[in-house]
């Protein structure tokens, strides 16, 4: 074999070994990103200095831009209605940045072609210790949902805080099955977070509202879609569940209790964790009344709360509220 030759199949092979040589971490991490902001359904963008340095597809989509157009590049007011809505949400981000949290509103924005809609932002600075740096902006079009929000009958039966169901809509759903002839077991979960009150003298309402309606999602998250979540009051939670006896709703407050307890709430700076107690019911003949029920709940409850928290308690008696197991 002629040197020519082996020097050029050593040359290929050299370009082939090198072709193949792993990405540096910086370039794993920039294609990763690229990737990220290409294909991931969510709308996301990197804002600097008041100009959107990146933006996912989603994000330019949502805004009305596309493959003609692009936001990166553009200043941030082209997708406000009006200058004082600029400036407006700069100095709330401003404020909100410094004070160690995200800011997290809904906003009234234009698309390209001029037509309005309502986003939820949620942004937060890239590095917490270079607030005035570069910000993660999300956006999610909320105009169907702001709208159903709005609605007088909505506002009836839901919280205004975590967008469950009220006291009213819960008590009412409860009552269909309180007395009811039918022989489907339904059961009641009482919740309560275990001293929630030193959550909020920590970081405020303001960061105890948000911890409420993320502990809300993840308790849907947890129950089938036949069930009902509620919030009853303060950092008291019901839920209802149809066709499931005192066994598996055992079961199901256990599950609960352990999501809870593994559930981190992550506001800005702030961070914490917490911890609940549950009671546990089925409704029996003995308790008459959507007054007996949740009570009978709300007992079981305050046993487990007796007993150091983070625990559940079922109620078993039907002839008085000592009788608890769990």
């Amino acid at each position: 074999m002629t040197p020519a030759i082996v020097g050029c199949r050593r040359l290929t092979l050299e370009t082939r070994m090198n072709s193949a040589a792993p990405a540096s971490p910086n370039d794993t991490t920039a294609a990763r990103l690229r990737a990220l902001m290409v294909r991931a359904p969510t709308a996301v963008a990197f804002v600097a200095g008041q100009r959107f340095e990146v933006v996912s597809e989603e994000f330019n989509h949502l805004f009305g831009f596309g493959d003609d157009a692009d936001l990166a590049g553009q200043s941030t007011r082209v997708v406000h209605t009006t200058d004082l809505a600029f400036s407006g949400l700069n100095e709330r981000a401003a404020a909100a940045f410094a004070a160690g949290r995200p800011l997290d509103e809904e906003i009234e924005y234009v698309k390209r072609d001029g037509h309005r809609f309502w986003g939820r932002l949620q942004a937060t600075p890239v590095h917490w210790e270079a607030p005035q740096g570069e910000a993660l902006w999300i956006v999610e079009d909320v105009t169907a949902a702001r709208a159903q929000r709005l609605q007088p009958t909505w506002t009836a039966k839901h919280d205004a805080v975590t967008e469950l169901a009220n006291r009213r809509e819960f008590e009412r759903r409860l009552a269909e099955h309180v007395g009811s002839r039918r022989n489907e077991p339904v059961s009641i979960l009482w919740l309560d977070v275990d001293k929630f009150g030193e959550v909020i003298q920590g970081m405020g309402p303001e960061v105890g509202d948000h911890f409420l309606y993320g502990l809300g999602q993840m308790l849907i998250g947890k129950v089938r879609a036949s069930d009902l979540v509620a919030r009853l009051e303060d950092d008291h939670f019901a839920i209802l569940l149809p066709d499931c006896d005192q066994h598996y709703a055992h079961i199901i407050a256990e599950k609960v209790r352990s999501a809870v307890a593994s559930y981190r709430l992550r506001w800005g700076l702030h961070r914490t964790r917490v911890k609940a107690s549950l009671g546990v019911v089925q409704i029996q003949p003995s308790l008459t009344s959507v007054d007996a029920v949740l009570g009978a709940a709300a007992l079981a409850c305050t046993e487990a709360k007796a007993a150091g928290g983070d625990s559940v308690r079922v109620f078993v008696s039907a002839g008085g509220y000592e009788e608890l197991a769990g």
